[in-house]
């Protein structure tokens, strides 16, 4: 039997390097889509004994452009940033239903699932627009089917810049009392689980996808940084409730990236926002495992020691 043909569109942001090189690893045929005149940012694609890899520039104004390029590929995956996600994904969703695509994989990897989350604005009502937009197109096509993955934080990139805590200055804003805990996944696991759902068509299907590497809290982050290097840490409190507010301020101001960090830590952090997928997880279907806290621990001592 023939490996899904695969196109990932994002390879150079945050995640798609990450989903690429799984993809490659995993020895399926890749087609890397980019915007015209953006080939030369993919510098280097990783090796694969058995894979092949196909780089090709696409207008995504154009839908012939795109049906063209996806008219051999079985599943796109995106893992494209927040810039007209809507609208592109939304062009990318019209192609793959003419070019007889069988499954689409949006860029989500966050908590689509949860309609709290799902009712904020900019990115995340681009994710809303485009979760329903693939179930009003999988009704109308019997033959396209979708798979949302929810991933929540990525946990060590956000580590890494200081997002959930920070390391490097022993700082915090500690989001309603630092015990909510909240789903994280490293941006390797998530590729992951890219590669783990399009090896279980059937049991992904039509469905959200939960996966972490662990369900965390601010207070153990702290704790555990602090059993690494004995240092003390400054502490700001905070409500969630009252960082949603000033963030829908934000966004009537214009500061769509104060608005967003915002969001954001209410999405995480905020009692009942569903971030913990503890209760949920499809990790043993797909085959991944779960970290323990001596792994947590162990990640952050690489990030601590890099600074």
């Amino acid at each position: 039997m023939s490996l899904p043909h695969i196109a990932l569109v994002g390879a150079t942001g945050t995640l798609g390097p990450c989903v690429l090189k799984a993809l490659v690893a995993a020895s399926f045929p890749v087609t890397v889509l980019t915007r015209v005149g953006g080939g030369s940012k993919i510098s280097k694609l990783p090796a694969g004994s058995n894979a092949t890899i196909i780089v090709k520039e696409v207008d995504y104004t154009s839908h012939r452009s795109l049906v063209e390029a996806l008219s051999s590929v079985d599943v796109v995956v995106c893992t494209l940033g927040s810039q007209d996600l809507f609208e592109t994904q939304r062009s990318l969703i019209d192609a793959s239903v003419e070019a007889c695509v069988k499954r689409f994989i949006p860029s989500e990897y966050g908590n689509g699932a949860n309609e709290k989350v799902r009712r904020f604005p900019l990115l995340w009502a681009d994710k809303d627009k485009t979760q329903t937009y693939l179930e009003e197109q999988v009704a109308a096509h019997s033959v396209f089917t979708y798979s949302v993955i929810n991933t929540s934080s990525f946990l060590d990139w956000q580590l890494e810049r200081g997002f959930m805590v920070n390391l490097k200055e022993h700082t915090a804003t500690i989001y309603d009392g630092g015990n909510v805990f909240n789903s994280v996944t490293t941006l390797d696991t998530i590729a992951e689980a890219v590669v783990a759902v399009i090896r279980h068509p059937e049991e992904t299907k039509n469905r959200h996808v939960f996966v972490h590497d662990a369900a965390i809290t601010q207070n153990q982050l702290i704790r555990i940084s602090k059993k690494i290097d004995g240092k003390e840490w400054k502490t700001t409190p905070m409500s969630t409730d009252h960082t949603e507010k000033d963030a829908y301020e934000a966004v009537e101001q214009g500061d769509h990236m104060i608005a967003t960090l915002g969001f954001i830590a209410r999405s995480c952090w905020g009692p009942g926002f569903g971030q913990d997928f503890t209760e949920k997880l499809d990790n043993d279907m797909l085959g991944l495992p779960v970290m323990k806290e001596e792994d947590v621990e162990n990640l952050m001592r690489g990030i601590m020691e890099s600074y």
